[in-house]
Formats: C-alpha cells, sequence, structure tokens
C-alpha cells in the first residue's frame, strides 16, 4: 500500500514538471542560463527544521521568479504544489549520515533532503544542464521530449501486443468455463498476461505525465488498449482465489508488486491465490464462481450476483439452473430470471464458437 501512494504522489511530482507546465517552463529558464539550482517542493516542518539563513518572501510562483531567484547559491522552498515560493537561498542542512551515490555537493544534498523528508526536491546541474528528481529513495532524471514519445510509442507496440493476447486468452478462458475445463494453469497464465498488460500500462502512464500536453495522443491510445483489463483480471481473482481476508483488488495489488519484475512463474501465482503449492496443482480442474460472466450480462446489479453466487457456488450451477430456481434467489424475479438464463446462453454459445476456432 505505502509502495502504490509512493507511485501516485511520484506521478504527481511528473505531471508538475511536465512540458508546459510554470515549473517547467522555470527550470527551462534556469538550464538556459546555465545556473543550476536546488528546489524543494514541502514547506514541511521538517523540511523548514533543516533550512537556515536565506529570505522569507512567500510570493507567487512563476517562471520569471524562478529564474532570478536561481541565481543565488542556496536552496529554493516551495509549497506542496508549486504555486507559491516560500524561502530562497537557504542553506540546507540533512543528516551526513544517509546514503548518497552522488558527488556533487547540490545532488548530494538534493539526494539526503529527499530521503530524510519524503519531498520532491529538484536539482539542476550548471555544468551538465541536467534536471534530476529526488523523492523519497528514488531518482529519475527528465528527459526530452523526443525522447519520451519514442520510448512511449515503444511501450505501447509492446501493449498492443501483449493486448491481443490477453484477448484470445480471455475468450479462450471463457469457453473453458463453460466446458467446465478450466485448470489452475490456465487461469494463472491469463492472470500473469493481464498483469503484464497492467505493469505496461502503468510505465506508459508515467510517460504521459512526463509529457504533460503533449501526451494527449498516447494516452488515448493507452485508454482503448487496456480497457476492462484491470476489471476482467480483479473478476477472475474473484473466481478463483481462495482468499477471503483481503478484496480482490487489494490481492490484485499485492499481486502486481510481489511480481512486478517477473510474473511469469505460475507457482508463485497459484501461491499468490491459494490455488495450490505444487507444480502438480497447476494441472487440477478449477471451477468458477460466475461473478466474471454474470457482469457480463447487462442490467443485472452487484447485489444480485452475489445472491446468486451465495446460493449455486459455480457458473456451472447457475448455467444448469431452471428459470424456477432462478427466480428463487432474492432480488431474481420471473423477468430477471429469464434475462440471467437467456444472456448466459447466449454468451455460451459466442464463447464456444470462438473456443472452437
Amino acid at each position: 500500500m505505502a509502495e502504490d501512494i509512493f507511485r501516485v504522489r511520484f506521478r504527481r511530482s511528473l505531471q508538475m514538471l511536465a512540458p508546459g507546465t510554470d515549473f517547467r517552463l522555470g527550470i527551462e529558464n534556469v538550464i538556459q542560463a546555465k545556473t543550476g539550482a536546488l528546489i524543494v517542493v514541502g514547506d514541511s516542518p521538517e523540511v523548514m527544521g533543516m533550512a537556515s539563513g536565506g529570505f522569507q518572501i512567500d510570493c507567487e510562483f512563476s517562471p520569471a521568479r524562478l529564474y532570478e531567484l536561481a541565481k543565488m547559491d542556496g536552496a529554493i522552498i516551495t509549497n506542496h504544489d508549486a504555486s507559491q515560493i516560500i524561502k530562497v537561498n537557504a542553506q540546507l542542512d540533512p543528516n551526513p549520515n544517509l546514503p548518497s551515490q552522488e558527488t556533487g555537493i547540490r545532488h548530494r544534498t538534493a539526494e539526503r533532503v529527499a530521503l530524510q523528508t519524503g519531498e520532491l526536491v529538484v536539482a539542476i546541474s550548471q555544468r551538465r544542464q541536467v534536471v534530476t528528481l529526488f523523492q523519497g529513495n528514488s531518482s529519475f532524471r527528465l528527459r526530452d521530449i523526443a525522447t519520451i514519445l519514442v520510448q512511449a510509442n515503444q511501450a505501447l507496440q509492446t501493449l498492443e501486443k501483449y493486448r491481443n493476447v490477453l484477448s484470445r486468452d480471455l475468450q479462450h478462458l471463457g469457453g473453458l468455463e463453460f466446458e467446465e475445463l478450466v485448470t489452475i494453469g490456465e487461469v494463472c497464465s491469463v492472470l500473469y498476461r493481464s498483469i503484464k498488460v497492467l505493469n505496461i500500462s502503468a510505465e506508459i502512464e508515467n510517460y504521459i505525465s512526463e509529457l504533460g500536453s503533449e501526451g494527449r495522443l498516447v494516452k488515448m491510445q493507452l485508454e482503448e488498449m487496456e480497457a476492462n483489463v484491470q476489471e476482467e483480471a480483479t473478476l477472475i481473482i474473484k473466481d478463483y482465489c481462495n482468499i477471503q481476508e483481503k478484496s480482490p483488488a487489494e490481492i490484485l495489488s499485492s499481486v502486481r508488486r510481489t511480481h512486478e519484475d517477473d510474473v511469469s512463474d505460475a507457482l508463485l501465482l497459484m501461491r499468490s491465490l491459494a490455488l495450490g503449492t505444487t507444480s502438480a496443482h497447476l494441472e487440477q480442474q478449477a471451477a468458477p464462481r460466475g461473478y466474471r460472466m454474470l457482469n457480463k450480462i447487462p442490467r443485472i446489479p452487484p447485489a444480485i450476483i452475489e445472491n446468486l453466487v451465495e446460493r449455486f457456488h459455480f457458473l456451472s450451477r447457475i448455467l444448469r439452473a431452471s428459470i424456477d430456481e432462478l427466480d428463487e434467489v432474492e432480488g431474481i424475479g420471473e423477468v430477471r430470471a429469464r434475462s440471467i438464463k437467456n444472456g448466459l446462453m447466449r454468451m455460451r454459445e459466442q464463447f464456444l464458437l470462438e473456443y472452437m476456432v
């Protein structure tokens, strides 16, 4: 959870520094003037406690002001959204025992301030004209738009390939579910593809944050390609997972963090869902509860779906239930019972047709 919060904060930091923003314009002015700067975005008590000297100015932020104030040697401190410049020409004194990989005084100070406070610290190199962001224990070097666009487009191409494969896998899994032939290994395989798509999407979202207004087309393509993927993955977990203590969304988030670098190990995924412990379990059959298929039927409220699963437990039993048996479930009348029965039959024909191809 803490990692998710940090990712959100860091993405906001990138958005704050995206091309076209006042902050980015100010930084570009500083780079062009070849003066360098150290900017702390956040005036928390911890930051202000380590800042000595300088001038308290409490003025509105503007690119021109940042450019002029950066001519002084000390650090510039702004509020948390960089809308106000709080203090300038300040001397920062972070804990010298904190580790740092940086060699220059400005960048070493920036890294230690970020480590100690968790705030965003921007270091602009006077000699190399490079902008480095430090936040918590992470650092990131700002890149030019052309470089980001190339990498974003490459990531989109990779995402498209994974998304196409995932679409086929989801259709195949649907056919297996209606035929009652699903194995744990196949569930893990589809979940692996889903997590891979979500992780690539998260990487592209960082590019979009960096690009700012230049990332509109990339954002449109991403929204189209990642549509419903998280919902499908969450429903797969809800259909098969044997963990009751966490919600499906929490489990998905946990699995994504645990297997961020490599989710291809089916055994790890299987254990994360409490579906088994050894490779032999991957070949065992698994029965879906029916959440994913029932959510595809129009105008069926979540409460009704929960009542259906609570009554019949598995998709196969819901499929075999008569209209009268469906009608007995709380909240389902005869009209809705027929709608559910007919909807599942149509889906069965569609998925089996795709499954047989």
